[in-house]
């Protein structure tokens, strides 16, 4: 109740959130962008972007295809500030987005804001949360279609420094050449990266977020926060990464578990950039107002997450270096207390033997009172899963089970008789 009030007051006095415009620069095979946002007149924000393609180089982007781009990635970008304050009105300036644009984007902010507005207690509707205003002279966007990128046999994987994109780089490596993408490099992409062949920074297209620091400051000041659909910025950039290199295929690695709601019985999902919807709803966008630019899709789509952990076995040269822990994701980690950490030990165990699971995360996991919650949220005891990227209620008790027959574990034993 409190964060409701909060909601409605923030709006009230921060009615319009207006999306300035953008700079841009090419040069020496680099793009850097800044965008300008600003909630009235005193709150303003510019966050930056840099993109440096490496060896794979930049094609010559005429202006108007990179401006569309930018464009585009700039409505993704703003719901990271929009949501601060929640202002009822966005004030697009410059162009102009016709009506069934609009509606895309609005289910986009609305669903990928699933998870904030239930995190924070907040009630409204899709027809209130927010309305799009534009200038009267505004160009229409949807007039300026981007160019097409010819297919080739090159595919642009984005590493996670996971298991998911360890398993999309080793099956399509086989058949394709891979231009690896990273978004913010760390310790475990740039390890994955280099055990699977490529080792040189200037092998992959980096992409360097700034996020501007008073958006931290007015979090700290008690502004709302909360999640925002990631992988749909990573969908938008690679718009502009297939452009840049010339790179058609887009092969991502979401699996078909991505599609199952955090909270059952409802359509909030932590994962939902990554689901099924939205991977449909983003191929109609390009393909009706961005020329078919790029071919974006999920290499594990038919794969649940057991299936993705017994191809993962089979590649024990990533075990000492891949990460899939958000907490521990600065320091390069296994913070081994979340249940990102949970799900992942439980995943994987059916397929990789107890002391190898103790060496890859320091300690066991199945073993852990402290993680009691962790687990019942996974199994589905609790009415709510994580909010985290894990698989389904129905994989976790599978593989808990598998766990149970191969190694007769007494306390695991005791622990999944309380599913029955």
């Amino acid at each position: 109740m409190h964060n409701q009030e909060k909601f409605l007051q923030l709006r009230k006095e921060n009615p319009v959130f207006t999306y300035e415009g953008f700079d841009y620069q090419i040069t020496d095979n680099q793009i850097d962008i800044k965008f300008h946002f600003r909630i009235g007149e005193d709150i303003k924000f510019a966050p930056a972007m840099h993109l440096n393609p490496g060896r794979h180089g930049i094609s010559e982007i005429p202006a108007d295809v990179c401006e569309n781009l930018i464009f585009h990635i700039g409505l993704i970008e703003l719901i990271s500030y929009w949501k601060c304050a929640c202002s009822p009105i966005v004030h697009v300036r410059g162009y102009r987005l016709s009506v069934d644009q609009q509606q895309w984007w609005k289910k986009l902010y609305w669903k990928g804001l699933g998870e904030f507005f239930y995190q924070n207690g907040i009630t409204s509707s899709i027809d209130d949360f927010l309305q799009f205003r534009f200038d009267e002279d505004a160009q229409p966007i949807a007039q300026l279609k981007c160019q097409k990128v010819a297919e080739s046999n090159r595919v642009i994987v984005p590493i996670g420094g996971g298991k998911d994109s360890v398993v999309t780089l080793e099956q399509l490596r086989k058949e394709r050449e891979i231009v690896p993408f990273i978004i913010n490099p760390r310790g475990a992409t740039l390890a994955c990266a280099r055990i699977a062949g490529f080792p040189d920074l200037n092998d992959i297209v980096v992409l360097k977020r700034q996020i501007d620091q008073n958006l931290l400051k007015l979090n700290a000041e008690g502004y709302l926060n909360g999640h925002t659909p990631f992988s749909a910025m990573l969908a938008f950039y690679s718009l502009l990464v297939s452009t840049a290199t010339g790179v058609r295929d887009v092969a991502l690695s979401n699996e078909s578990s991505a599609n199952e709601p955090t909270i059952p019985g409802t359509e909030i999902n932590h994962q939902y950039s990554k689901s099924v919807e939205f991977e449909q709803d983003f191929r109609y966008y390009v393909k009706t107002y961005l020329g078919d630019t790029n071919h974006y899709y999920s290499h594990l789509r038919p794969y649940c997450e057991l299936e993705i952990a017994r191809f993962f076995a089979q590649y024990p040269q990533y075990f000492p270096v891949f990460k899939s822990c958000n907490a521990g994701s600065k320091t390069d980690i296994w913070c081994c207390n979340c249940p990102k950490c949970l799900f992942a030990y439980i995943i994987l165990s059916p397929f990789i033997d107890d002391a190898t699971m103790i060496g890859i995360f320091g300690e066991d996991l199945l073993n852990k009172p402290s993680l009691q919650t962790y687990f019942d949220e996974l199994t589905g005891i609790a009415e709510v899963k994580p909010f985290e990227c894990v698989g389904t209620i129905d994989e976790v008790n599978q593989a808990l089970a598998m766990i149970a027959d191969s190694r007769g574990d007494k306390y695991l034993v005791q622990r999944w008789r309380k599913l029955k």
